[in-house]
């Protein structure tokens, strides 16, 4: 394999982690905007739509911890890439260009956050019905006349 081909695979494995992420990032606003625009409380379906939603997310999160774990080991080869007689210069310049750019943030941040984010959207789900199941106590109490 070429330096070349392992930069591009650099690459390819960060564009595949940005689709992940974006992938999330429209799940979890699907998520709560079906939420908020229910009418009507139903604890089932809040409970399907979390189970569901924690299906996802954990598969997501593995997804994200492989790409990153691929991510990882493409910049340890970049940065042992033998230089051979041919393309030392190049390599070796590119390399002294692009490689300090080439950052992988720590799993345990990547982990952490997905984790935050996940508590938070199943937060705002159960808050919003928690809103449904109060406005719906409210209307069916009548208002005491004066």
């Amino acid at each position: 394999m070429r330096y070349a081909d392992l930069v591009q695979l650099y690459f390819d494995r960060s564009n595949a982690l940005q689709w992940y992420w974006t992938l999330y990032v429209v799940i979890a606003g699907g998520l709560l905007a079906f939420s908020s625009l229910r009418v009507r409380p139903d604890v089932i379906t809040g409970v399907l739509v979390t189970v569901l939603f924690a299906m996802f997310a954990y598969k997501n999160l593995g997804a994200i911890g492989d790409t990153t774990v691929q991510r990882m080991a493409t910049l340890k080869a970049i940065r042992e890439y033998p230089s051979t007689e041919q393309d030392a210069a190049s390599a070796r310049r590119a390399g002294e260009i692009l490689e300090p750019t080439l950052i992988v943030p720590a799993w345990e941040g990547v982990r952490n956050f997905h984790v935050c984010s996940d508590v938070l959207v199943v937060a705002a789900v159960w808050a919003m019905e928690l809103r449904r199941r109060r406005a719906a106590r409210t209307a069916a109490v009548p208002a005491k006349a004066e």
